[in-house]
C-alpha cells in the first residue's frame, strides 16, 4: 500500500489524469457495450416477432378462407366420392400456401406447423418439443401466445404458437369418429389417426418458426461498429485532453518551476509571462508580485548590511 502510494506521489499530472481517463473509458465501454446489447437484442427480437405475427396471421386468413369459402362448396363432395379433397381442410391449405411462400427467396428456412397431438395426417404430428407447447395450452386455457427460441443443428429458432381449438362443431364431422367421418377421408387416411376429438378442445398449436440468427448477427454487427466508434471518440478525446492539459497547464507549470528555481539562486531579472487571464495568469501574477516584494527585501537588506 506505501509502495503504492509513493508511486502516485511520484506521478506527473499526466500521467495521473491519463490513467484516470483510461480507467473512465474502459468503464464506459463495457458498461455502454451491454446496454447496447440489451437494447439490440430487444429490437433484433422485435424485428423477428413482428415477421412472425404477420406470418402467422396471413396464415390464420388463410385458414379462415378455406373455412368459409372453400370448404362449403366441396363439402357435398367429401360424403360421395372416395377420394378426400384436402383443400377443403384449413390446415392443409394453409401449410400448401406457406409451402409456395417459402419458395420465395430468402424464406426457405421459415416453417409453419400446426403441430397436433393426434393429427388425420402425420405430418402435423407433434414432435415431443412442439407437444410440451401443446400441453401448456391445455393446462392454461388463458393462455393466447407462446415464444421463445428452439435450437437446431442450423442455429436457433424463433418460434411463436398458438393454441389450436376445436371451434366449430363442423370440424367433428372429420374428427369426432370414424363412424361419421366421411368415406373419402377413411379411404385416404385409414381409422387411425385424427379422431376423438372434442368441441373446445386444444388438440394442437399452429406454430411459426423464423430463423433468427441473421437478424441477431445483424445485432451484433451493429454494436461492434457503435462500439468501435466509441472507442474512436474516447481515444480522440483523452488526445485533446491531454493537449489541452499540456498547453494550458503542464507547460506553463514547468516554466514557472523553472523560473521559481532560478530566483532561489538569486537570479531576479526574469519575470512569469504568461498571457492569458485564467488561473495559471493569476498564479504568474501572484508570483511575480512575490518576485518584486523579494527583490525589495533584498534591497533593503542589501541596505542595512552597508
Amino acid at each position: 500500500m506505501f509502495k503504492d502510494n509513493h508511486l502516485l506521489k511520484n506521478l506527473k499530472i499526466a500521467t495521473k489524469l491519463n490513467v484516470l481517463l483510461t480507467v473512465i473509458a474502459v468503464i464506459t465501454v463495457f458498461l455502454s457495450g451491454g446496454v447496447l446489447s440489451l437494447i439490440l437484442s430487444h429490437n433484433a427480437e422485435g424485428v423477428v416477432t413482428d415477421k412472425a405475427l404477420v406470418l402467422m396471421e396471413t396464415m390464420s386468413a388463410v385458414r379462415n378462407y378455406t373455412s368459409t369459402r372453400v370448404n362449403p362448396e366441396l363439402a357435398s363432395r367429401l360424403e360421395t366420392d372416395y377420394q378426400f379433397l384436402p383443400q377443403t381442410v384449413p390446415a392443409y391449405s394453409a401449410r400448401e400456401v406457406f409451402e409456395y411462400f417459402r419458395e420465395q427467396g430468402g424464406y426457405k428456412d421459415f416453417v409453419y406447423k400446426e403441430a397436433t397431438l393426434n393429427p388425420t395426417n402425420l405430418r402435423d404430428k407433434a414432435d415431443e418439443f412442439e407437444a410440451k407447447i401443446v400441453e401448456k395450452f391445455r393446462n392454461d386455457e388463458s393462455l393466447e401466445q407462446v415464444s421463445g427460441f428452439r435450437s437446431f443443428n442450423s442455429g436457433d429458432i424463433f418460434y411463436i404458437a398458438r393454441p389450436l381449438e376445436v371451434s366449430k362443431e363442423s370440424c367433428l364431422r372429420c374428427h369426432s369418429t370414424p363412424d361419421v367421418a366421411p368415406r373419402s377421408l377413411l379411404t385416404t387416411y385409414g381409422r387411425e389417426n385424427g379422431f376423438n376429438w372434442k368441441l373446445h378442445e386444444i388438440v394442437g398449436a399452429q406454430m411459426i418458426l423464423v430463423p433468427a440468427d441473421a437478424v441477431f448477427e445483424s445485432a451484433k454487427k451493429l454494436q461492434v461498429s457503435v462500439t468501435s466508434i466509441l472507442i474512436v471518440c474516447l481515444a480522440l478525446a483523452i488526445i485533446l485532453i491531454n493537449f489541452f492539459l499540456r498547453f494550458s497547464v503542464t507547460t506553463p507549470l514547468k516554466k514557472m518551476a523553472q523560473l521559481a528555481q532560478r530566483i532561489s539562486t538569486g537570479d531576479l531579472s526574469k519575470e512569469f509571462a504568461h498571457p492569458y487571464n485564467d488561473e495559471m495568469g493569476m498564479l504568474a501574477a501572484s508570483l511575480n508580485r512575490m518576485k518584486v516584494s523579494l527583490d525589495i527585501a533584498m534591497s533593503m537588506l542589501n541596505s542595512e548590511t552597508e
